[in-house]
């Protein structure tokens, strides 16, 4: 399994050399040197009879009527019997036959047996300082800037197909303040992929850096000491990093971009050195914080040359990532994928043919249908009619001939309020309080108080409404999210996704606020139902060794 080679091994490889196959050399070139001394040993007692045979043979006379049968074209000898003396005995030649043959059969076993025990030994008894100093001390970005032609052959550029489904979660870095969400809160049972959220970017350079370091990198949580000696990375990467090796089968991106930053996506990616920079500094925050590849979160391209440029940029984030996976010789191939649109004037600019080239999986944003800057109140993640709906968006993308499998469906973990409406299809005038932002309640805090919960089969969706203050707020309920997991089964779809982790229900919140719109409702978690519903998930395993990162902590294994 990735992760169990040893340092010394790892850089022999680097070098050329392949353990494995020395050992089987080893033990090729031991057993047939056994084979050929002991060879004439066994040929011994057959010899021997061949000798005396020869000797002692006289010829015999043959009748006139056995003179065809002892022509040239079939000739035939028998063995003179001689002396009781020296003729040597059947039970004698059998023995020392057998002998030989056991004696070589114990001696190659013995001979393999110490070759295997001998091969372990080498691969596993490596001090880890010993093959630090044989590695790159770390993967500098002036290295990372330089792309390949063509992609590595390495193993880590053969995607692996996944074994079950994906769950995966977004998680916001802002979520750890008001919201009371740190990393601990996360339900990594009912998930395979985090996607942190969000990193930012420079538009005048193009290099991808981190939002909010404090967050990411250096609060102290429960656990970590302030007296650790060294450069050490905390923060919600250190404790997401401990989850990774508490849950081997949970694999961390880094989310850059989202809609708030996506403008500064338009400029880099039609510039091929800005590009180059985004490559690089991505890069580097994947080896220096644990990661287990990108997702890129460009909302949206709007020009030809900016979706031309995208793909451009998908292209040259694959090559870096499997050219970073061959220098550091690992088994491994880094994820890289994107959030994609479902609304028809953002999909049908992209050229996802030439984007699926490069990309692992597709997280389908399918909600946002409907909110306040439209004049209807409508659903906002329906799964089925309307203007637009879930099954319509995964639809186009199949057709243009993306793998089910590489198709994830969103779901939203947040409802949206519309005023002053006698329900979807009607107008409305305003919109709600919201739990954090005007308009946009938590999964959490619904359905709100004083509110019946209506549902829609043939549309796949569902609201509440109260009917005194005429509040419609659109979001997957319970029974929703068990339909849309069906759906993910019965379509063969890669899986779910969901913005975001901190509206979800299950985990009570020390310390955070309370009130209308924050108070949390009974009921069951979202992401767990929809895991149910979809069957197994993915068992692949994540990546935990980084020793070209910037951390002393993470480069030594010591977290």
């Amino acid at each position: 399994m990735p992760g169990q080679h040893t340092l010394r091994a790892r850089t022999r490889e680097r070098l050329g050399h392949r353990p494995h196959c020395r050992a089987r050399r080893w033990v090729k070139c031991h057993v047939l040197g056994i084979a050929f001394l002991l060879r004439p040993m066994m040929m011994w007692p057959r010899l021997q009879d061949c000798l005396r045979t020869i000797s002692s043979a006289a010829p015999e006379t043959v009748s006139q009527g056995d003179e065809k049968a002892m022509s040239p074209a079939s000739p035939s000898y028998e063995p003179v019997s001689t002396d009781a003396e020296t003729s040597p005995r059947p039970w004698k030649r059998s023995w020392l036959r057998s002998f030989a043959r056991t004696l070589l059969f114990a001696t190659t076993v013995c001979f393999v047996a110490l070759a295997i025990f001998e091969a372990g030994q080498w691969t596993t008894t490596v001090s880890t300082a010993d093959g630090l100093a044989q590695l790159d001390a770390a993967v500098d970005e002036d290295a990372a800037v330089v792309l390949p032609t063509t992609t590595p052959t390495t193993t880590s550029s053969d995607p692996a197909m996944p074994t079950g489904k994906l769950s995966v979660g977004y998680f916001v870095n802002w979520g750890i303040y008001g919201r009371k969400f740190p990393p601990s809160l996360i339900p990594v049972q009912n998930l395979t992929h985090i996607l942190y959220a969000f990193a930012n970017i420079k538009g005048d350079t193009g290099e991808v850096f981190l939002s909010d370091t404090w967050a990411d990198q250096e609060i102290h949580y429960p656990g970590d000491s302030w007296n650790d000696i060294g450069y050490n990375l905390y923060g919600n990467f250190k404790a997401i990093y401990k989850l990774k090796k508490a849950n081997r089968h949970l694999k961390v991106l880094l989310s850059i971009g989202g809609w708030t930053y996506s403008p500064t996506f338009h400029p880099i990616v039609v510039n091929p050195a800005l590009r180059s920079k985004f490559v690089a500094s991505a890069i580097r925050l994947l080896e220096d914080n644990g990661l287990d590849g990108l997702d890129v979160d460009y909302e949206y391209p709007q020009t030809d040359a900016q979706a031309r440029g995208y793909v451009d940029l998908l292209r040259e984030l694959r090559q870096g990532l499997d050219a970073h996976a061959a220098r550091k010789s690992i088994p491994y191939r880094y994820l890289l994928t994107i959030a994609a649109p479902c609304g028809p004037q953002n999909y049908q600019k992209l050229y996802v043919r030439e984007m699926d080239r490069h990309l692992d999986f597709w997280n389908m944003m399918a909600y946002d249908f409907s909110g306040s800057w439209d004049q209807i109140a409508n659903h906002q993640a329906n799964l089925n009619g309307g203007p637009i709906s879930a099954s319509q968006s995964v639809n186009w993308y199949i057709a243009q001939g993306i793998p089910r499998a590489k198709i994830i469906l969103g779901l939203p973990l947040y409802g949206r309020s519309f005023m002053n409406t006698q329900g979807p299809g009607t107008p409305f005038q305003g919109i709600g309080q919201g739990s954090w932002e005007q308009g946009v309640y938590d999964y959490r805090a619904l359905p709100l108080p004083d509110s019946h919960v209506l549902r829609d089969e043939q549309t796949g969706a569902s609201w509440s409404y109260n009917y005194q203050t005429k509040e419609m707020v659109s979001f997957d309920s319970e029974e929703v999210g068990w339909w849309k997991g069906r759906w993910i089964a019965q379509q063969g779809l890669g899986g779910s996704m969901f913005w975001e982790l901190s509206g979800d229900k299950g985990q009570a919140r020390d310390g955070m606020e309370a009130g209308p719109g924050k108070d949390p409702q009974p009921g069951r978690s979202l992401v767990g139902v929809v895991k149910d519903a979809m069957g197994e998930l993915d068992k692949s395993p994540n990546w935990l060794r980084y020793e070209g990162s910037k951390f002393d902590n993470m480069r030594n294994g010591t977290i």
